[in-house]
């Protein structure tokens, strides 16, 4: 056997460079990128013969395109490194964008560096497996079987040089003659590059590491110095405790409370709440949506590098004398939470809610809050906000964001490949998710009723929603521009106890009045200060729901 084995490996076949450098174009260009021309086929003006045409033309400046960067990085000793290199990266972004339709930009690439294992691990399935064994690990195997012959470098050289010349000119030409039709595509569809692998990959790691990433050592901006509270506190006026509940994937066209016609908001359609069904989320992933909404600054305007380094609302409120606490179920606050107390969910709490690989349902944040109002002394005199993050309907194993007693709609999805299941059953268990959430937000209401000698007030807002195979597309994070109302317009209400509504009854009456305005994340931050009666000069009026009604309020 083993002298049957060092046969093998001395008689593996070899291959020149030039042979290399084309088959592994060839592979990159047909195999990862058939979504990519798939879609530009689906935008080709052309019918018949023409169209096939166009898409062969696309293909060859595809290949021709790979076997030029092959020449530039590809030598002696580094061809293995970056044929690996680019089979695993291209073969994982291939993956996300043929079968999930998920366009990578750099907001994805932040999404990826700051999600947490046990998201990861949710996009781990068995098509991922198969799909990786078949198109990355065996063709990676093939490239340390094989055998390069060696050539003298002149002779190298010269064949880089004619290969080089042949792809560059190839490329133009054929981009010349298709000149028009590209132009017309690109410019009408620019997020397309993000369907090219792996150079999406590459080209927006460079961009998040280049714009988005956080820069280090620089120094703090305060922003809202001014701020304080402009109602005195006292025996005969109680403080406020506001809950601010940030959820996660729910789109508002799944709630039953924006029209649905499934019931999924069975509890909550009960209470007295005020809902906003035309709300637009600031971003289409976690990473950008909540520090965008805390940050004072407006979705156009939003700067990632700026409200990193800025005070953001849960500073100015806690300047203005709120004790302000973050409570989270999800992957953190997005550095939104840095400055203020960070909640330390009980070790008998997170048993009871918590599976072994600590991943917790959503009561957890229920039992959490029970037990931080619990710790209130009762003659406190210090007005309160606290924000509670959801896990809500994460992505893709929605399954697993629900509880057997409300899983209301049948057949269900219980697998993390969506893209495997019939629709009607995905949506069945996306919608069984959002029933579990009317559970769990009712529940922190009537915790809310039952708190003596406190305002109380609940504020609920989705950081984004969320596709579920619309347009071929799945889970969340699409560029802005290009994103369906899925995954932008979200859910938005608030409830006020009737201890809040004695003391600022104009509040709740002006936000009735106004319920069908078309909101969006950028109204968070000046209304809510509003509502905590904090004042400071960089509340932008404009955007404060109530400085609609400020002749009355």
């Amino acid at each position: 056997m083993l002298n049957s084995l060092q046969n093998t490996l001395k008689n593996r076949p070899t291959i020149t460079l030039t042979t290399f450098n084309m088959i592994l174009a060839v592979w990159i260009a047909f195999i990862f990128n058939y979504g990519f021309l798939k879609t530009i086929y689906e935008l080709t003006p052309y019918q018949g013969i023409s169209a096939i045409a166009f898409i062969v033309a696309t293909s060859i400046v595809l290949v021709a395109l790979y076997n030029f960067i092959f020449q530039l990085v590809n030598w002696r000793y580094s061809t293995k490194f970056f044929a690996c290199l680019f089979l695993f990266v291209g073969g994982i972004s291939a993956y996300i964008v043929n079968s999930l339709g998920v366009i990578i930009t750099a907001d994805q690439i932040q999404n990826a560096v700051e999600t947490n294992p046990n998201e990861a691990l949710d996009l781990m399935t068995i098509q991922l497996l198969l799909w990786s064994v078949y198109t990355i690990l065996i063709p990676i195997f093939a490239v340390f079987f094989i055998q390069i012959k060696p050539d003298p470098l002149s002779k190298t050289l010269l064949k880089k040089t004619i290969n080089s010349v042949i792809s560059l000119l190839v490329i133009l030409t054929l981009l010349y003659i298709f000149f028009v039709d590209y132009a017309a595509i690109f410019r009408g569809h620019r997020t397309l590059k993000g369907m090219i692998s792996p150079q999406n990959t590459f080209a927006s790691t460079w961009s998040y590491y280049k714009k988005h990433a956080p820069k280090k050592n620089l120094p703090h901006i305060p922003y809202g110095t001014d701020a304080k509270l402009v109602q005195e506190v006292s025996k005969s006026h109680p403080q406020k405790l506001m809950v601010l509940v940030v959820g996660e994937t729910a789109r508002a066209e799944s709630f039953s409370l924006n029209g649905y016609s499934k019931m999924t908001n069975p509890s909550l359609s009960q209470l007295d709440i005020i809902n906003f069904p035309n709300v637009s989320s600031c971003g289409t992933s976690t990473a950008v949506s909540v520090p965008c909404m805390f940050s004072g600054m407006t979705r156009k305007e939003y700067d990632a590098q700026l409200a990193y380094r800025r005070d953001g609302l849960l500073d100015i409120a806690q300047r203005a004398g709120y004790h302000v606490t973050w409570i989270d179920n999800n992957s953190g606050c997005k550095r939104t939470c840095d400055r203020v107390t960070k909640f330390e969910i009980p070790q008998n709490i997170q048993q009871k809610w918590c599976n072994a690989d600590g991943e917790c349902d959503d009561g957890i944040l229920v039992d959490s809050l029970k037990y931080y109002i619990d710790q209130i002394p009762k003659d406190d005199q210090t007005p309160r906000l606290v924000v509670l993050h959801q896990m809500g309907s994460h992505g893709p194993a929605y399954y697993k964001r629900t509880r057997p007693e409300f899983q209301k709609f049948k057949p269900t999805c219980d697998t993390k490949a969506i893209q495997s299941c019939d629709r009607n059953s995905l949506i069945n268990t996306y919608d069984n998710s959002i029933v579990y959430t009317d559970h769990i937000l009712s529940s922190m209401i009537k915790t809310l009723e039952k708190v003596p000698n406190h305002l109380t007030g609940f504020w609920y807002i989705s950081d984004h929603g969320e596709s579920t195979g619309e347009h071929g597309m799945y889970l969340h994070g699409a560029p802005y521009a290009i994103a369906p109302s899925q995954q932008t317009h979200v859910p938005m209400f608030v409830w006020f106890s009737k201890e809040w509504n004695q003391f600022n009854a104009q509040q709740a009456s002006c936000m009735r009045q106004l319920r069908q305005q078309e909101l969006s994340h950028d109204h968070l931050f000046p209304t809510l200060l509003h509502l905590l009666d904090v004042k400071t000069s960089v509340i932008n009026e404009k955007n404060d729901i109530l400085n609609t009604c400020k002749n009355t309020i």
